[in-house]
Parts: C-alpha cells; structure tokens; sequence
C-alpha cells in the first residue's frame, strides 16, 4: 500500500541538509512509533510512560528521520476531587478549550528524550543527526493543520544506507507488532503502535483486513484513541464497533484487561467502550484486540456527477434507504473537484459528485450497482461510470484518496483548518446545503467531502494563519457549520475527536450533567490530572 499520496502534500522538508533536500522528490513515507521503558516518579505517581515518534521516509536516500518525545502528556498536579478546574488553570495561563477560545497553539507537556535512545542514534548514524533547533523546528512544524503543536522533535537523523534504515526501523518494529492472530475467530491482537494499513499488509495472505481506513500513518492506537472510523464505517462501523478488548494502563499503574476474546458479553461494565475515544485522558492503551474481516470476493467502483450538491446528498440517502449495503458512499464537491483537476492534470466535470464502493459476489456487487445507477437517474444524476478491473478502480478511487493533499495546491502557502461534522442521515442534505451556501459566500477557499453514507462531512478552509481576519473568517465557519449540526441532533465531531479545539462545542451537544459525569470517571480513574491533562473535558467543568 503505497503513501505517495501523502508524501506529494509535504510541500518541503529540511531548510538545512541537502539530504533532507531530496526527500521533496521521494514518493514515499511511513511513520513509526515506539514505547520506551518506564521510569520510576515520584511518590504521588506510580508509573510513568513515554512515547517516541519516529517518520522516515523510503524511496530515495539518504532520508529524514526524526524522533520525538513527550507525545503522552503527564503532569503531577495536586488537584481535589471536588474542585473546578479553572482556577488551576488560570494560574497557568491556559485558555484552550474554554467557550470563547479561538486559540490555534495547542500548549503541551515536553519530556526530555533519553539519552540512552540519543546514544543509540548515535551509534547507527554517526554524525549524521543533529539536535539544532531550527532543524529541528522545521521537522516538527505541522503541514495541514491549523493548531500549532509547540513540542517539537528532539533529534533529527540522516540515515545514509539502507542498512542504517534497517537497524532503526527493527528497533521500531520491537513496539510494533501482531501479538497473535487467530483465523478461525477472525481476530487479532496487536500492540497499539502498529499502523492499521501495515496490519492489513500482514493480514493480506490469510484472506482477511481490519476494515477501518483513516488517513494513511494513523495507528491502532490512536485509532481507539479517537474512536475513528472512515470512508468504510458506513458498512463496518466505527472503532467502537470493532474493537473487542484493551488492556489498558491506568494512572495508579494498574494494567487493566477490559474484555475477554469473546465476541459478545454481558459481563459487567463495558470498560473498552469507555476507553475508546477518551482521548488518553484515562490511560494509556497498551494491546488491542481487534474484530477482523474477510476480503472481498468482488468488488466495484462507481463514481457519477449531480447539478447540485444536494441532489448529491439525496441519493446518498436514498441510496441507504433501499437497503443496499454499500462499502463506501463518497461525496465530493465541486471546489473539491476542481483541485484534483488542478493537483493531477485532469479534465473531471467541476460538479458534485459522488463516489461508491459495492462489495460481495461478482453476481451481488453488479446487481448493487445496477440498482443505485436506477436511483442516480430519477436525482438529476449523470455520467455514470463503474469499474471493475482492479486498475482500474485504484485509478477512480485514487481521486478520493489524494483529495486532501490536492486541496493545497489551489493556496500552496495557506494551511487548511480541517474539521467534520454528523447529523442523522435524513438531516444531512439540509445541513450540507445550508453550510455550503455559507462557504461558497466566504472570501476563503473551502472545500466539502462527505462521508455521505452516515451523515458525516468534512470541510478543508484554506487560511493564512499569519493574517488574523482568515483565522476569524476559518473559526467563524467552523462554528457556523458545528452549531448548524447541533441544531439537527447531530455531534460536533464525526471521526476526528475532541482535542482541545472542539471542547467549547460539548456543553451544548451533551449538557452539563453528561460533561460532570466525565469529570467524575476522569478524577475517579486519574485523581493527579496526569493523563493527557487539558483534553476533552472543558475546563470549567466542576462538580
């Protein structure tokens, strides 16, 4: 499975090292990370972890790898049970999150790199890393995302051969790694640093996939971190509905198992549920146990085009409502459109258009698409076109997957404020429409793509972050679009989480009492604050 696609949005890598200069060509770029051993706190803290980021990037040499730490954010505080974060807050001149924050720097908690993983750098790149600042700052500066992370990789390395490669990523692959696969139940347990699209290379010979596809780099861990899903979750669910058990590492040290293998229980309370999408807030996920599924037998693609975007979103719903099991139900607007022309040289008609996936038999996928072609007809659809051959479909669904490094090249110097949205599905062509007509009106370029299958849909606002009318203009479209969907019943978030950006919205999505009963699992589970402190629940939140 390839990453050139993510590669092409990085639009440039080190200012300094002619090395890192050639990486700008290469057309490929996997992400690792590892755990290193725990260290002793003090007293008040029984355990502490860390967590080391690795990037490199394979297809030329010499490449870019750069290690960062303090991912996981532990802070002891002496906080009481009973009392309101604000206070606490305030002394540290934190505002993140709070109801009027439009804040873009995320303030975190940096821990030191050991010297014992600067020591092995050494010993396999030689003088070939560095641990200058500005090199390092270049490295660590987000490429797509308006929060600004203020940590920062601590040590860049310059592997000169493929030997050198190949020592460090054996060292990576020690942390990231398939525990057991068991076939015959269709399940997997893995460690959490493993990404989802390097498990489904592995599972590829035993005719089997985890059926869940984010964005390429993202993995199992930060998966059930956020309770993602993607294009697939309209037939396979989100992660809550294909996780079976954790085990978990609590703030006291406790090592938790949340679940037996069992595919159903009613054993007590589901404490992998409660974990999944808490962000690291409440421990820190050690092993996974996922619910695996098989290959398709066939497949096809279809893609058609539609005068407006809702009489796209009309046929994503009716296309539901006919009880077809679409894989995938994929809308793109015509902004959208109009960059994967620009980004790839294409002649594709700059409207609304949607795009599918059928799975099954040869004989059952066919006759799905049969019957949506019917249903895109009687919706002003036009130009219908499947593929079957698998070169084909790569080549049709190549135009969903590249969508957002092709949004960039309409403002390559502006960054994208990426942000998602879910309603219920009879609600989504009213809230797809009427936040259209408010992107459309803005000065800014904004682009929608649609989950259509499950009323989830995205919006990339490009901005020049250093011009403050464009963040204003970004945030107010953002909070337009978030209280257009709560006003339908819907979430603030569909896939991409809370944070610290989305935890103003929570109080109105879920009401206070839901907010205070979090904080109380959160103080009962982590009573020092320790676990991702800052995240999720919205600071003024007190009980």
């Amino acid at each position: 499975m390839g990453f050139s696609f993510w590669l092409a949005g990085l639009r440039s890598f080190s200012k300094k090292s002619a090395f890192s200069n050639a990486l700008r060509n290469s057309s490929y770029l996997k992400k690792f990370q590892f755990s290193t051993s725990q260290n002793n706190l003090p007293s008040t803290i029984a355990e502490k972890c860390k967590t080391q980021f690795f990037s490199w990037s394979s297809s030329l040499l010499p490449l870019a790898l750069a290690a960062s730490a303090g991912s996981l954010a532990f802070q002891s505080q002496n906080i009481q049970p009973s009392l309101c974060e604000p206070s606490n807050l305030d002394s540290r001149k934190v505002s993140i999150g709070r109801k009027s924050s439009t804040e873009f720097v995320v303030k975190g908690i940096h821990k030191e790199v050991t010297q014992e993983l600067i020591d092995e750098l050494k010993a396999i790149c030689q003088d070939n890393m560095t641990l200058d600042y500005d090199e390092r700052f270049y490295h660590g500066k987000p490429q797509n995302s308006f929060h600004k992370a203020v940590n920062i990789p601590d040590v860049v390395v310059f592997p000169r051969s493929e030997e050198e490669v190949s020592q460090i990523v054996k060292s990576c692959d020690k942390h990231k790694r398939v525990k057991a696969l068991h076939i015959e139940d269709m399940d997997v347990v893995v460690e959490p640093g493993i990404g989802w699209m390097e498990l489904n290379e592995y599972l590829e010979p035993y005719g089997l996939f985890f059926p869940l596809d984010p964005g390429p780099g993202a993995t199992i861990g930060g998966m059930c971190a956020t309770r993602c899903s993607g294009s697939l979750a309209v037939r396979y669910g989100t992660m809550r509905d294909n996780v079976i058990s954790l085990k978990v590492v609590l703030a006291n040290g406790d090592i938790v198992k949340t679940a037996s293998r069992a595919r159903k229980s009613a054993a007590g309370y589901d404490l992998t549920r409660l974990m999944i999408g808490s962000e690291g807030t409440l421990g820190v996920v050690t092993e996974v146990t996922l619910r695996l599924q098989k290959i398709p037998e066939h497949s096809v693609v279809a893609m058609c085009n539609f005068p407006t975007i809702k009489d796209a979103a009309d046929v994503a719903i009716a296309t539901m409502l006919s009880g077809i099991q679409a894989s995938r139900v994929e809308l793109l607007d015509e902004v959208q459109v109009r960059a994967i022309n620009i980004a790839n040289a294409k002649n594709l008609p700059e409207v609304p258009t949607l795009m599918f996936e059928f799975i099954g038999t040869e004989a059952y996928s066919r006759e799905q698409t049969q019957i949506v072609q019917r249903i895109v007809s009687e919706h002003n659809g036009t130009d219908f076109v499947f593929a079957e051959d698998p070169q084909a479909k790569k080549e049709l669904w190549k135009i969903r997957k590249e969508a957002l490094w092709a949004c960039f090249t309409m403002e390559p110097n502006f960054e994208a404020m990426i942000s998602d949205v879910c309603v219920p599905l009879s609600h989504l062509a009213e809230l797809i429409s009427r936040s259209k007509q408010e992107l459309d009106a803005s000065p800014l370029i904004c682009v929608v793509i649609a989950h259509a299958g499950d009323g989830n849909f995205h919006t990339v606002i490009l901005f020049d972050p250093n011009q403050e009318e464009h963040r204003r203009e970004a945030e107010r479209l953002n909070q337009f679009m978030v209280y257009t969907a709560l006003s339908m019943e819907g979430t603030c978030t569909g896939e991409h989480g809370v944070g610290t950006g989305k935890m103003k919205y929570l109080e109105k999505e879920l009401g206070i009492e839901a907010l205070q009963t979090m904080k109380r699992i959160k103080t009962a589970l982590d009573p020092n604050n320790i676990m991702n402190p800052g995240k999720l629940i919205p600071p003024h939140v007190c009980f």
